[in-house]
């Protein structure tokens, strides 16, 4: 099963915390002194702030995120077919937990992450060497 993911880059963490824990009706699963995660089924989302962005407050980066390595795979390839590069990550730190990954940029530049969760982390991430170009923006991308 998919789950739509959104990363925004806030300001303010406790703030954002309050705002979007009104809005959803929800506290986040995972609170940490620069990221918080609410994982909702209702809007199905991984919905995730942080105050690590390197650019400005507001939209990080989107993404789906899967329950297997076969449909990320399988997502991968759909952004290979489509003509985009990928630019794939092993075991990723990123966001507290431990990742495999696959990131494009849309036709206007909008990063998207797709990953597949199979551990957490106890640091927010890490530099990844692999990483290149538009995905080095990102909010657990090597800098």
């Amino acid at each position: 099963m998919k789950r739509l993911h959104v990363h925004v880059a806030v300001e303010d963490l406790s703030r954002s915390i309050s705002f979007y824990s009104t809005l959803f009706g929800s506290t986040p699963g995972v609170v940490k002194d620069d990221y918080a995660k609410w994982m909702l089924d209702d809007p199905r989302v991984n919905f995730a702030i942080s105050s690590r962005a390197t650019g400005a407050a507001g939209l990080d980066h989107l993404g789906i995120q899967v329950d297997s390595d076969e449909e990320l795979a399988e997502l991968a390839g759909r952004l290979k077919a489509a003509g985009e590069r990928t630019r794939d990550q092993q075991a990723a730190t990123c966001c507290y937990a431990k990742s495999d990954k696959s990131w494009v940029d849309d036709p206007s530049g909008l990063r998207w992450e797709t990953f597949h969760t199979f551990g957490e982390a106890t640091v927010f991430g890490e530099d990844v060497a692999t990483v290149t170009t538009v995905a080095a923006n990102a909010c657990c991308a090597a800098a």
